[in-house]
């Protein structure tokens, strides 16, 4: 289907040139003189090769229609990542990267939407939020107050995030897969 280009957003499947691909990133840039465009970096559903795209505002590009399954992913080997389908248990390979910014966050027995073309893998969705364990924290300093001022802090799995003073090591907080910010103290 026809769509307008400033409507494509990230993890949209596009077809251009004849190829699929898969939205990565997305930017409206209106320069001080001129017509604005919209910047698209995209990667190549099949080859994974990046490429990036200028349109025009008004330009229509053709959008695919795409299909959900879950997975649980098994396990990663090198750039590849080994999922199961959970109605068919059927096993597939797909490279960590088509999972963005949020790769950071798979691990195994996890639970992951794969969308789909035609049945080939675009893209893999984590869930929206995961929980994780603190395992270094800075101490609290006294005087500072919990609603302005954030600590830096280790997650479980290596990656490094902000979070209110009084989370310490050992607690489990709730984060945010797409931007690796705290959202809560986890409630089990």
């Amino acid at each position: 289907m026809k769509v307008l280009a400033n409507t494509l957003r990230p993890g949209h499947a596009i077809e251009h040139e004849g190829k699929k691909y898969v939205v990565v990133k997305y930017e409206l840039i209106l320069p001080g003189k001129g017509n604005a465009f919209i910047a698209v970096d995209m990667r190549d559903a099949i080859t994974g090769v990046k490429k990036n795209e200028r349109f025009r505002t008004q330009e229509t590009v053709e959008k695919l229609m795409t299909s959900e399954k879950t997975c649980t992913m098994l396990f990663a080997e090198g750039e590849l990542i080994n999922l199961m389908d959970t109605e068919t248990f059927d096993q597939f390979n797909v490279p960590v990267d088509m999972a963005g910014e949020a790769k950071i966050f798979l691990t195994e027995g996890m639970e992951v939407t794969v969308d789909t073309v035609d049945d080939v893998p675009v893209g893999v969705r984590l869930p929206m939020n995961i929980t994780l364990e603190i395992i270094e924290a800075d101490a609290v300093v006294k005087g500072q107050t919990a609603s302005s001022s954030y600590k830096p802090a280790v997650l479980e799995n290596g990656v490094k995030t902000m979070v209110p003073p009084h989370i310490s090591v050992g607690t489990r907080v709730v984060i945010n897969t797409a931007d690796a910010t705290y959202v809560e103290r986890a409630k089990d």
